[in-house]
């Protein structure tokens, strides 16, 4: 694998149609909206898809979802036992080497090398380990508040007929109308040198953006509901660049035209030259 050449930024604007893009448990699953009635994606929603994306092309993952589970570990204990280099590591009568942890848990998982990971499980060994990732990504926002739609279901759940009472149940769901979401992130070149994060890892980070969606479907996102519309890549050739991550984000604006027709087509999408490379632009609409 090859060192990371530079610090690279990127932008992804996504579009959700009738879809829920990222529920909140703890308000019924609406659709999550900030104070102003902004949109949101949490960052741990992003990654969780990119994760599953990793998966579908071969990676392994470390942090995998129970219903993705494909090396038959129920738990995150497990599957850290299960990797026998750092099993053994932890097994050392004089302790274990962290430095050579770190190295072992990088090398084994792409989500650990490329997120961090925190490693700190009760009788696997005496060394807590603590990884920071060198991909950072913020939660997304809407570029203009959404409009949340709620409609009154019944659903079948009872496992048992009870006398005198119907099998269904009254629920609620809930959507966005629609909506276009900006994700925003980087890769820092200093982390990455630590955790291993290579060019190679960058790339396969660069294609799951591209199909953020694939093989996410669900009654709350239906099949063409989420969108990746645009993704902009910039590819520094400097480890700290001069123009700062905030201002290359910045240079991405998004402004509603006139006309209405609730699609990604409503929007003018800009591009000012912050004064770095030009970025890698791809158009999926």
């Amino acid at each position: 694998m090859s060192e990371l050449r530079g610090k690279i930024d990127f932008v992804v604007l996504v579009s959700a149609t009738n879809a829920n893009p990222n529920g909140d448990p703890l308000n019924g699953n609406r659709p999550r909206e900030n104070y102003e009635g902004y949109g949101e994606i949490s960052d741990v929603c992003v990654k969780r898809k990119i994760r599953n994306r990793w998966q579908d092309m071969g990676q392994k993952i470390f942090v995998q979802s129970d219903d993705r589970s494909d090396d038959g570990f129920k738990s995150l204990k497990d599957r850290a036992e299960g990797c026998q280099p750092f099993r053994e590591e932890l097994q050392k009568k004089k302790g274990a080497d962290r430095d050579r942890c770190m190295e072992i848990v990088c090398q084994e998982w792409l989500d650990v090398r490329s997120f961090g990971q925190v490693f700190a499980f009760k009788g696997v060994g005496d060394v807590s380990l603590g990884i920071r990732g060198p991909v950072s990504i913020h939660q997304a926002v809407s570029v203009e508040p959404v409009d949340i739609i709620s409609m009154q279901i019944t659903k079948s759940v009872n496992s048992e007929a009870k006398e005198g009472k119907a099998s269904d149940t009254m629920g609620t769901k809930h959507r966005v109308g629609f909506g276009l979401y900006m994700i925003k992130g980087s890769v820092n070149v200093q982390l990455a040198e630590k955790t291993g994060f290579s060019q190679e890892d960058a790339e396969l980070l660069k294609e799951a953006l591209k199909t953020l969606f694939e093989n996410d479907a669900s009654s709350a996102r239906p099949e063409g509901s989420m969108e990746v519309c645009r993704l902009y890549w910039w590819q520094h050739e400097e480890k700290m660049p001069a123009v700062s991550t905030a201002k290359v984000h910045r240079s991405v604006k998004v402004e509603r035209k006139e006309d209405r027709t609730a699609s990604f087509a409503d929007y003018e999408i800009s591009y000012t030259d912050p004064g770095c490379v030009e970025p890698e632009v791809y158009d999926f609409v």
